[in-house]
């Protein structure tokens, strides 16, 4: 039965985007094979789900595969530009992108803006990669190359496949998810061991006091687990502490 795909070209195969699935012919070609049972609608279906899952994958993959280095920047969506951490973000991701990397932000407005917009200022790659979600502001117009996700799980993939390091500015439970989702990747072996720069002291310090002197004397962490982390104020410092540890990285061929 799949080889009736045969006249079917690749991305109508597989990209699950309804657009990309235009005529009937095509329609029926799915319908015949992972259709919904009687009286359901296809595309509130699983089989479905899978489909645009893997098309979200595939448009990831293509867009960001000749990105080069590039350093992903996190941070509050509600961050002001009176804000001096907004200021700090643009000057950071400019100072990284003088050095030869691309940014990469979660598109939309505060920090992510901010991030965005220094990477224009450094004339580097400026990287969004949007969630659609209800209440979301539209891609930040500092993005030169976007991509909008329906699925957390796969933007976040993104985030980290591409990254030789990370800079977390102060924000909310969607910061806090990406911090302790970058350390557990890092972690378990399944991301390189890339260096992660907090900005911003008063306000990450007492997570990571509390990780130190709570989580890892219970011993449910090893040291080596917050070995990798700079909490600074200092935005060289932050920037040499990423460049000196994809700089080792490269030197152990860790791929980062």
């Amino acid at each position: 039965m799949l080889a009736d795909f045969a006249d079917i070209s690749w991305s109508q195969k597989y990209i699950p985007n309804p657009a990309r699935l235009e005529g009937k012919h095509v329609r029926e070609k799915f319908m015949t094979i992972i259709g919904p049972k009687p009286g359901e609608e296809f595309t509130k279906t699983d089989p479905w789900r899978v489909f645009r899952i893997i098309g979200e994958f595939v448009e990831g993959f293509d867009t960001l595969s000749d990105l080069g280095p590039a350093i992903t920047i996190f941070g509050s969506a509600r961050s002001k530009k009176s804000d001096p951490y907004y200021k700090k973000a643009q000057k950071i991701a400019k100072m990284i992108g003088e050095r030869g990397f691309a940014i990469i932000t979660g598109g939309g407005p505060g920090i992510m803006e901010a991030s965005n917009k220094g990477a224009i200022d450094a004339g580097a790659g400026s990287i969004g990669l949007s969630i659609d979600l209800p209440a979301e502001e539209a891609m930040n117009e500092y993005v030169r190359k976007g991509v909008q996700f329906r699925f957390f799980f796969v933007r976040k993939v993104m985030f980290v496949k591409y990254a030789s390091g990370f800079v977390f500015f102060p924000g909310g439970l969607g910061t806090l998810d990406e911090v302790f989702e970058t350390l557990t990747l890092i972690q378990t072996g399944k991301s390189p061991d890339v260096p992660l720069s907090f900005i911003g002291r008063s306000y990450w310090q007492g997570l990571f006091d509390w990780l130190k002197h709570a989580v890892l004397e219970e011993k449910k962490i090893d040291a080596a687990d917050l070995k990798r982390i700079r909490i600074t104020d200092d935005l060289a410092e932050a920037v040499d502490h990423l460049e000196m540890g994809i700089l080792r990285n490269r030197n152990l061929g860790n791929g980062a």
